[in-house]
This record gives C-alpha cells, structure tokens and sequence, in this order.
C-alpha cells in the first residue's frame, strides 16, 4: 500500500518548480492560471526570489502548494494513492491532489489562508522552535507550566516544535535545555503557527472554507488534528478549521499510516523533510521522492 505525502511550510527554496515549468506544457498552463487567480505573478518569486522573499507567509504557503499539487497532477497516471496526508499546509495540497478539492478553489483557500495568517502574524508577534532529544510528554509537562507556549508540531519522536509569544517560547527553550534536551532551536519563521496566537485568523478560514466546495476524496487523509483517515467533507473541513490552532500530529499520523498498511511513502512536492521523518518512525517502509 502507497501513501502520498505533502510538505508544509519550511519546504520552500528559491527555484522550486521551475523545472516543472520548463519540462511541461500542462504544468505550465497550471502556473500562467495560479498567476493570474492570484492577482500577481508568483512564479517570478518562485524561480528567482531568495530566501527571504520565499518566507513571507502569502507567498510561502501558495508557492509549495503549486508546487505539490501540480507535481501529483504531472505524475498522471502513476499517482495512486491508497491513502494521504499533509503536513500543515501540506493537508490543503492532499486534498487537491486527491480531487477533493478543484484548482482554482483550492489555491484562492490556500491564499485566504496564508493572508489570514500573515495577518495574525501582524497583530501578535510570536516564533517557534524545535526540540531534539526529549520525550513529547515531558516537553508537553514544561509548556504546561509556561502562559503562552504550547506544542504545535510532533514531527517525530525525539522531535516536536513548539509554539507561541517570543518571551514564552525564549523561557520554555531555557527550561527544556536545563531539563536534559539535546537541542532547543528557536526557528526563523513568520509567527506562532498552530497556536492560540492565530485565533484572529480563525473567522476568515472559516467563511473561505465554508465557500469552498469540498467533495469526497479518492482515499482516506489522515489529517493533523486527530491523526484519523478521514473522508467525510463536513469532518474535514472542520479539521481544516481546528487544524489552524491545534498542534500538528505528524508523529501519530506516520504511525497509523504504518499500522493500516502502508509499505511505501511517496513525498509529492519540494524537499525531503517527511522522506526523512517517516524513515525515523520504521526502517522497514520505502520513503522516497515523487
């Protein structure tokens, strides 16, 4: 059994998709449209924008989901998937890969998305930062003991992020290293994402999701908040609202992935990062590029 996987924000990299541009009459189609739903060309950004430029939040966001669902779509044929999953962001790019979602839809809520959080990004400053070497439980039990600081992403075990205000997150870092933590690395990133700081973007994922028609998927996704397969469009675009201040379940989404049979990984998109993940959850699973 193969599942298909897609990256979320951190994934970018300056030249991401140019490739697909230049070999494929479709895939270029596909990205003249997205500039032109989009209202500007983000293609120019994608090919020749740095690092910088590919790290504000509305660009970040739109940017790898082209990427990843106009990936699946050259894939043709060979896509066939027998379940899905995304890691943040990466969510919204399964569901289009796997006709859930139609093209133009797809990309104006994933740029509702970004806008609305670059938004909240604005009106409270917050960061996050990845914690190596220290069980979920006993980062969970420290974060509970801090106001403003809370687990966002469970990569893997031994690796979960955290999120919330700078002053908190700086504090918690402190704790976690003196509590016998390998590592405690604040991330350069555009906010405090998957944390109560994006609450002010909750009502505007909202009505986008509301007005966005989302049908059934050909398989199950396995989405962030609870970690289930999932098929249902009401259940899912529920999950796509918790899903903006809940922590990513990535550790627990890998894992039953594993338990309901997966034997192959397929990461559909820029980079490695879920490749890599999921080879530190099983030795025995096929982890490997679309």
């Amino acid at each position: 059994m193969t599942a298909y996987v897609f990256p979320g924000q951190g994934s970018q990299f300056p030249g991401m998709g140019k490739d697909l541009y230049d070999s494929d009459g479709n895939a270029r189609i596909w990205f003249e449209h997205a500039n032109d739903t989009l209202g500007f060309n983000i293609t120019d950004i994608m090919f020749k924008g740095s690092d910088e430029d590919l790290r504000q939040t509305r660009v970040t966001q739109p940017a790898i989901f082209l990427h990843s669902v106009i990936k699946a779509k050259v894939l043709g044929d060979a896509f066939q998937p027998t379940m899905v999953a995304g890691h943040s962001l990466g969510e919204f790019s399964a569901l289009m890969a796997t006709g859930a979602m139609e093209f133009t839809g797809g990309l104006k809520l994933v740029a509702a998305r970004a806008n609305a959080m670059q938004r909240a990004c604005e009106m409270q400053s917050g960061t996050m930062a990845a914690i190596i070497g220290m069980e979920d439980a006993k980062v969970e039990e420290i974060c509970a003991t801090i106001p403003g600081v809370v687990p966002a992403n469970y990569n893997c075990p031994g690796q979960l992020v955290i999120s919330g205000t700078l002053e908190a997150v700086t504090k918690a870092c402190e704790v976690i290293k003196a509590a016998g933590a390998k590592r405690a690395l604040i991330l350069q990133v555009g906010g405090a994402f998957h944390s109560p700081l994006m609450e002010p973007a909750r009502a505007e994922l909202e009505t986008a999701i509301a007005y966005t028609p989302i049908v059934n998927p050909r398989c199950p996704i396995y989405q962030n908040v609870d970690a289930h397969p999932r098929k249902d469009p009401a259940r899912i675009k529920a999950n796509l609202i918790a899903q903006l201040t809940a922590p990513v379940r990535w550790t627990q989404t890998m894992q039953n992935m594993l338990t309901d049979g997966a034997t192959k990984v397929v990461e559909v998109g820029p980079g490695t990062v879920l490749q890599g993940l999921f080879k530190k959850v099983s030795k025995e699973v096929e982890a490997v590029g679309a």
